[in-house]
């Protein structure tokens, strides 16, 4: 006589989930300590993230190049330009300077043409969602 046949086994798998799904949510009761600046840190991040807006808004690139020349630039260019939002954006090979957080085209231009007269090779560009 055969025990392990076909509606037994069967029976025996489901009995066995049955008991691991039961002692599995038993044991699913986790404390996690988490260190105050972390959550600093994290509301941190999320103020930068919110502030560099890459949608379908229009930016303006002032520089291309290695890190520390874009360092150089966005620092001059924030003592010069009060009004601009400016970050360091890396896109390999290199580190891109992106000023302006411009609605529509027509303002993005506008400034361009301004700021093409102490950054020549500023482009407009339109940053798709990374």
């Amino acid at each position: 006589m055969n025990y392990f046949t076909e509606k037994n086994s069967l029976k025996l798998l489901f009995l066995t989930l049955c008991l691991f799904n039961i002692n599995s949510i038993k044991s699913q009761n986790v404390v996690v300590n988490q260190d105050l600046k972390f959550e600093q840190l994290l509301n941190e991040k999320r103020k930068v993230n919110s502030s560099i807006t890459i949608n379908n808004r229009y930016k303006i690139q002032i520089f291309n190049g290695n890190s520390e020349a874009s360092k150089k630039t966005l620092i001059q260019f924030k003592k010069e330009n009060k009004s601009y939002d400016a970050t360091i954006i890396f896109n390999t090979p290199f580190y891109k300077v992106w000023v302006g957080n411009f609605k529509t085209r027509i303002e993005a231009e506008r400034n361009l043409n301004l700021l093409k007269k102490k950054y020549p090779n500023a482009i407009l560009i339109k940053p798709s969602k990374i």
